[in-house]
C-alpha cells in the first residue's frame, strides 16, 4: 500500500490500497462526529468556560476525542503508517489500526468503566484479541468497530468487581462538574451507559447503536431516552444533546489517555498464545500419561469380590446318630456282601 503524507489533524494521510494476500485494512474515512462540522470545527454551543468561572479550557473536539467510530466509506482507508512498503504486512496493518483507534477507544472505555487502568487495559486486551484473530479482523468490514466492540465488552464485564486492584475506587476528576456527571454515568446500567456512550460520545446512529448493545431499536431507544433523563436530572444544562456530546468528550480528555505501544501490544498477545499452548500442550501430555498408566494397571477381567461371611440363625444344631435297629444291621450285611460280589447288584432280584 503507497505510503500517505500527513492529513490536517496530524495524522498519517489514508492509504489508497492493499493487495488482498496481505491481509490489508478495508478502506473507510470517519464520518464527522454529531456536535462537529465537516471542516472540523466544534458546532457552536454553551461552553465550560462560561460556566466554570472563566476556567478558559479550551473545548475539545467531539470526533478528535470520541472518535473514530469505525463508520466508514468506501472512497478511503484507516491511515497507514508512514514509510510504509508498496504492500502492508499484517503487523503495519495492525499497527495502523491501533494507531488510529487506541487513543479514542481509551477515552471511551474511561467513560464506560470510570477507572483510567482499566480503559487502558480493555483497549490493550481487545487489541490483542484482534492480533490473535487478525486474518478475520483484517477481512471485516468495519474493523474499528470490531475492535471497539471487544474494548466496550472488557471495560463492563461484571467480573472486574472481584479482583483486588479494582475493589478500590479511582482518585476522581478534579473538577465538580465532571465529578458529578461521571458519577451520573457510573449509575446508570451497563447496557443504557453503553448506549448513551455510542450515541451522543461516539456519534452512532440508533440502529447502529442498537447492533452493537444487541437490543432491538426501540429497546435502543428507550436506553437513550431514559439515560438522558438521568444525566438531564443530575445536570439540567445536559438536556440539550449537543452539550451532552460536548461535556462527553470533555470528561473523557481529563487525565491521562496516553495507549501502549503496538509492538507492545502484539507481543503481549504473542506471549499470551504461547502460554496458552503450552498450557494445552502440558494438560495433554498428562492426560495420555494418566490414560496409558491406567490402561497398564487396569485388571483384564471381572473378579467378584467375596462377600463378607455373615451368622446364619434358626438352623437345628447337628444330631449324632443313634443306633442301628435290627433291620437297619441287616441291611448294612447284605450292601456290604453285595459289594464283594459285585455282579449281583446289576442282576434284578425276581420278586
Amino acid at each position: 500500500m503507497p505510503a500517505g503524507d500527513r492529513g490536517p489533524d496530524g495524522g498519517p494521510a489514508p492509504a489508497r490500497g492493499a493487495a488482498p494476500e496481505q491481509e490489508a485494512m478495508p478502506a473507510g474515512n470517519p464520518e464527522p462526529a454529531r456536535g462537529e462540522s465537516s471542516s472540523g470545527g466544534a458546532v457552536p454551543g454553551r461552553g465550560r468556560a462560561s460556566r466554570g468561572g472563566g476556567r478558559g479550557r479550551p473545548r475539545p473536539s467531539g470526533a478528535r476525542v470520541l472518535r473514530p467510530s469505525g463508520r466508514e466509506r468506501a472512497s478511503g482507508a484507516v491511515p497507514a503508517a508512514r514509510e510504509a512498503g508498496p504492500y502492508l504486512t499484517p503487523a503495519q496493518a495492525f499497527d495502523a489500526l491501533y494507531a488510529y483507534c487506541a487513543p479514542a477507544l481509551v477515552r471511551q472505555a474511561y467513560l464506560l468503566a470510570g477507572r483510567r487502568d482499566l480503559a487502558h487495559e480493555s483497549v490493550e486486551r481487545a487489541f490483542q484479541r484482534a492480533w490473535d484473530h487478525w486474518p478475520k479482523v483484517a477481512r471485516d468490514p468495519d474493523p474499528p468497530g470490531w475492535v471497539r466492540a471487544a474494548a466496550h465488552d472488557w471495560a463492563l464485564s461484571p467480573w472486574h468487581r472481584f479482583r483486588r486492584r479494582y475493589r478500590h475506587p479511582e482518585p476522581p476528576p478534579p473538577e465538580d462538574d465532571d465529578r458529578t456527571l461521571l458519577d451520573a454515568l457510573l449509575s446508570l446500567p451497563p447496557p443504557y451507559r453503553r448506549t448513551l456512550v455510542l450515541y451522543d460520545g461516539v456519534g452512532l446512529d440508533l440502529p447502529e447503536t442498537a447492533a452493537e448493545t444487541e437490543a432491538s431499536t426501540r429497546a435502543a431507544a428507550g436506553r437513550l431516552m431514559y439515560a438522558r433523563e438521568v444525566l438531564a436530572e443530575r445536570l439540567p444544562e445536559l438536556a440539550d444533546p449537543e452539550e451532552l456530546h460536548v461535556r462527553l468528550a470533555e470528561l473523557a480528555s481529563t487525565g491521562r489517555t496516553r495507549a501502549a505501544e503496538p509492538a507492545a501490544v502484539r507481543g503481549g498477545s504473542e506471549r499470551r498464545a504461547r502460554l496458552w499452548t503450552r498450557t494445552a500442550a502440558a494438560v495433554t501430555v498428562v492426560l495420555i500419561g494418566s490414560t496409558a498408566m491406567t490402561l497398564h494397571t487396569a485388571p483384564t477381567h471381572y473378579v467378584p469380590p467375596v462377600p463378607a461371611g455373615e451368622t446364619v440363625r434358626g438352623v437345628p444344631p447337628r444330631v449324632a446318630p443313634g443306633p442301628l435297629s435290627d433291620e437297619q444291621r441287616e441291611l448294612r450285611d447284605r450292601l456290604r456282601k453285595a459289594l464283594l460280589d459285585g455282579p449281583e447288584r446289576l442282576t434284578p432280584l425276581a420278586r
